[in-house]
């Protein structure tokens, strides 16, 4: 049998996937992969700031994610910089902000490794707790939206001019991208969160020819990554966090020779 601390982790681990599935393929048909790599370098910050006013470190990074998500918003409306170049900004400048605080933390021990690349296997019931229950609330969240989201994504003037209100949509997305970095930290890490919700949506979009295809087989790539990740990290005493990635990877390659075959069978 399985001890206590990995099936906390196979049920984290599942949690995280469910919510990443949906949310990973809007930010691969919206092309807002650096987008999440941002907010995930600024969650270092709320990192930082959860050990220094010892907060929930979940709640921390929600907060400052959440910040620099509107900040992003503020500064595309009031600059003329193109948004790679502000998102190169903030991401930068918050994962500076954070090693900096980290610098006058000398009285407080960090796991550098553990917050880049994850512990999953270090996961509480409280941890569950924090990841299902926010789970559940992002992707209902995300059921509300899904309509005027998606109809942005495909075009953005027939969705203002039909009133569904696409800003407003895409502020509350920026926030739940904010939501699922705070969950999924402890899981995979600073650096490889976004490969979470990328690599899955990818692999999807290989095999799939609707959006709902593509959701339901991003969803199941991702619960096979965590699944497949766990077991040879148990196995071969690897990472956890790389490990997850790692697997997607593989599942990702595979569905490259779908395209192949399809274009055979179109020849």
């Amino acid at each position: 049998m399985f001890d206590d601390f990995f099936i906390r982790a196979l049920i984290a681990g599942l949690g995280i996937a469910l919510v990443t599935g949906p949310l990973g393929c809007f930010v691969v048909w919206r092309r807002l992969s650096y987008f999440g790599d941002t907010l995930a370098h600024s969650a270092l910050l709320g990192v930082t700031l959860a050990y220094s006013f010892e907060l929930n470190i979940a709640l921390s990074v929600f907060i400052i994610s959440s910040l620099i998500a509107l900040i992003l918003i503020q500064l595309q409306k009031k600059t003329n910089l193109p948004g790679d170049a502000l998102l190169g900004l903030l991401a930068h400048s918050s994962l500076a902000v954070g090693l900096v605080v980290i610098g006058f933390l000398t009285f407080i021990r960090f796991d550098i490794m553990g917050l880049l690349f994850g512990d999953i296997l270090a996961v509480t019931t409280d941890d569950l707790l924090i990841i299902w229950t926010g789970g559940v609330l992002i992707l209902l969240v995300l059921k509300l939206i899904w309509k005027p989201l998606f109809a942005s994504t495909v075009n953005y003037e027939l969705a203002e001019a039909e009133g569904l209100n696409p800003d407003r949509a895409k502020a509350i997305f920026t926030i739940l991208m904010a939501a699922v970095i705070a969950i999924s930290i402890k899981m995979v890490g600073l650096l490889l969160i976004t490969g979470m919700l990328i690599i899955p949506a990818a692999m999807a979009r290989n095999i799939s020819d609707s959006p709902q295809k593509m959701v339901l087989f991003s969803i199941i790539g991702g619960l096979l990554s965590v699944l497949l990740g766990l077991f040879s990290s148990l196995e071969f005493n690897t990472s956890s966090g790389p490990s997850i990635i790692a697997a997607s990877l593989v599942l990702f390659i595979l569905s490259l020779f779908k395209i192949k075959q399809s274009i055979k069978l179109k020849n």
